[in-house]
């Protein structure tokens, strides 16, 4: 079937994911578990439970460009992580012959895709409704793991990429010869992305750069009975920790959000030092690589909030031009 899988509806692509998925789980020795897919939007992931009653998160990459070395270097950082006081990450998983990265040919796709199994985190995501007690908690987490971070080197042979070109590694949608901009929405973008970049450079010259999250929004993030986890590690790089803290608040509606946010923040450690075009360039930055993931997504739901987002993301390139300029 090759690429022409990824046309098939949702339910189809899921259920053939679903079986593809309880393969990959005898590398780990697991037979007769219930596989449910439970996220299919970046990526799938599954939900696993053992006749035993043991839960565990299964992620299959199928939108993912990240490499094996990128992968490994994920595992890595978060094994660090489960070691660090304060914060509640996974357990990655290791298989029978102590890997953490798995892989088979997915027939229907005609695509070799990569997993990786974490332990089962209790709890419900935040979502888009935190509570101020919540985001005041993420602003600690975040700042316990910019400070956990800070010192840590992958080994040799796991790579990351670096955030400091606009599209964070990913494939170029918007000014490569792939666009399907007008050459209009493509220059305004263009002039977008020159001041974006502006300020990211200065940011990256007076800024310490280490491992971020990347993601950090409420649906990678787990409450559970007073307790925060932090999960979804899929889009980690070297960043500045402005780039991870213009994540969460891009997702945030109300000044009296990001103020609970930075205010937990402040209560670990000061906050990075940025101005406020330089946090208005970063917000857009998140929104317009969004809409570059819109023009190349294999996920059909996706593809059509594009007409959408695409208006939209015009109209805050044109306040943010005007605000910079002003």
């Amino acid at each position: 079937m090759g690429k022409e899988f990824f046309d098939l509806p949702a339910e189809d692509q899921q259920n053939s994911l679903t079986s593809f998925a309880t393969e990959l789980l005898k590398d780990y020795g697991i037979h007769g578990a219930k596989v449910s897919c439970i996220n299919f939007e970046f990526n799938a992931t599954f939900s696993v439970e053992t006749d035993s009653g043991t839960k565990y998160a299964l992620r299959i990459n199928i939108n993912s460009t990240r490499t094996v070395d990128n992968m490994k270097a994920e595992v890595e950082w978060v094994h660090y992580l489960n070691r660090t006081s304060g914060l509640h990450t996974p357990t990655p998983i290791a298989t029978l012959d102590d890997q953490y990265i798995v892989s088979s040919l997915h027939a229907d796709s005609g695509q070799t895709l990569y997993g990786v199994m974490y332990s089962w985190l209790d709890g419900e995501e935040i979502g888009d409704e935190p509570t101020m007690e919540q985001l005041h908690q993420v602003g600690r987490a975040m700042a316990t793991l910019h400070e956990e971070s800070s010192e840590f080197a992958l080994s040799s042979g796991n790579s990351l990429p670096t955030f400091s070109d606009f599209f964070w590694g990913t494939e170029d949608f918007l000014f490569s010869d792939k666009s399907v901009l007008s050459d209009a929405d493509r220059a305004s973008i263009q002039q977008a992305h020159d001041q974006i970049m502006k300020y990211t450079n200065e940011l990256y010259q007076n800024s310490p750069v280490h491992i971020i999250h990347a993601d950090m929004h409420g649906w990678n993030l787990m409450w559970n009975e007073g307790q925060l986890s932090i999960f979804d590690f899929d889009d980690c790089g070297y960043g500045v920790e402005a780039q991870d803290l213009a994540v969460t608040l891009y997702y945030l509606d109300t000044p009296e959000q990001d103020e609970a946010l930075l205010n937990g923040y402040k209560s670990v450690r000061p906050l990075p030092t940025y101005s406020a075009n330089a946090m208005k360039a970063l917000l857009l930055q998140r929104r317009l690589l969004l809409l570059n993931y819109l023009f190349e997504t294999k996920n059909q739901e996706h593809k059509e909030m594009l007409p959408a987002y695409l208006e939209k993301s015009l109209e805050r390139v044109s306040t943010f031009l005007t605000d910079v300029r002003g």
